[in-house]
């Protein structure tokens, strides 16, 4: 057990795909360029005007405990961005196998329009992955509604609200020509709702990033404190020439959390690391309402064979 935790951290530890570490390289190089400048400026001005330039380590530690705390609680925000999505698919996914749940259970017997329920059903998590992604309904919405349906679904406004339009249709449809019972109609219809209160709330997070203001200024005092950082390292060193090696060691965690914080803040952007594995949470949901109406119809092909293999062996008793 300890041998394959080491062995994972290890990997994790040396990772480049997946990792923040592509993104701020140029940052940490650009960073460790100034501090280089900044030493061949102060050798050249020491050895001509016997002046030593360099600044006292002690408010850049205050400011470095401060700046950390900034950048953690940035980090922290764009988290709790991303795990709130996080929670709202988890929510959007119990809501459409209910949905399917309570049609099924409390629909017509209908099996064209059990059909149609649940295709729509399936088709909603694709187009709202598809509606917070900016893109147009794929190969898989057409499988399931057909060419026509999925060129209207495309021009429409909204596309999440034409689908919960078409599950609303199907549920009146039920009501006024299947008698569907009240309750369940009201219970089924009050989960369609429900789905677009979901899409609301991503819709929320991603229109509504992290102030930019907020942002502006933990950066600008990120550049302050790296840029003037080779001024207090001056010689604090046995060579000067190592300023350079530390300001980019300090750069990388810097530079990282701050990009972190910016990855985190739009969790349905296939561009962002670490973004929401949208494409597989709704081919699960597809399979699972599909599974359900599956079954169902396995065990109503099985009945007739059973009733007809029961009237054999009467006929032969």
């Amino acid at each position: 057990m300890s041998h394959r935790s080491l062995s994972t951290f290890l990997r994790q530890a040396i990772a480049i795909e997946g990792s923040i570490t592509p993104y701020v390289i140029p940052h940490v190089l650009a960073c460790g360029f100034i501090a280089s400048i900044i030493c061949l400026v102060s050798d050249a001005i020491e050895s001509r005007f016997q002046v030593a330039i360099a600044l006292e380590v002690g408010p850049h530690e205050m400011a470095g405990a401060a700046l950390a705390l900034l950048l953690i609680l940035r980090t922290n925000a764009g988290h709790d961005r991303w795990w709130e999505a996080r929670k709202i698919w988890g929510v959007i996914v119990n809501q459409s196998r209910n949905l399917a749940i309570t049609a099924l259970s409390y629909g017509p017997a209908d099996l064209d329009w059990r059909r149609r329920m649940v295709k729509w059903a399936a088709v909603f998590p694709h187009i709202a992955r598809a509606s917070l992604r900016g893109e147009r309904p794929g190969s898989e919405v057409e499988a399931l509604v057909g060419a026509e349906e999925t060129r209207r679904l495309g021009a429409s406004g909204h596309m999440p609200s034409f689908v919960a339009q078409k599950l609303a249709e199907l549920l009146r449809e039920a009501r006024e020509k299947h008698g569907m019972d009240a309750f369940a109609f009201m219970q089924a219809d009050k989960e369609r709702a429900q789905l677009i209160d979901h899409i609301g709330a991503c819709e929320r997070i991603l229109k509504t990033p992290l102030p930019l203001v907020y942002a502006i200024k933990i950066r600008r005092f990120i550049l302050f404190f790296l840029v003037s950082l080779p001024f207090a390292l001056l010689h604090k060193m046995d060579s000067q020439w190592a300023v350079p090696v530390v300001t980019m060691l300090v750069a990388y965690p810097l530079t990282s959390l701050d990009q972190i914080a910016v990855e985190l803040q739009n969790p349905f952007a296939l561009g962002n690391l670490s973004h929401l594995p949208l494409d597989d949470i709704s081919a699960t949901i597809e399979r699972n309402v599909h599974g359900l109406l599956g079954a169902e119809e396995n065990t109503t092909s099985v009945a007739p064979k059973a009733k007809v293999e029961l009237g054999r062996a009467q006929l032969e008793s």
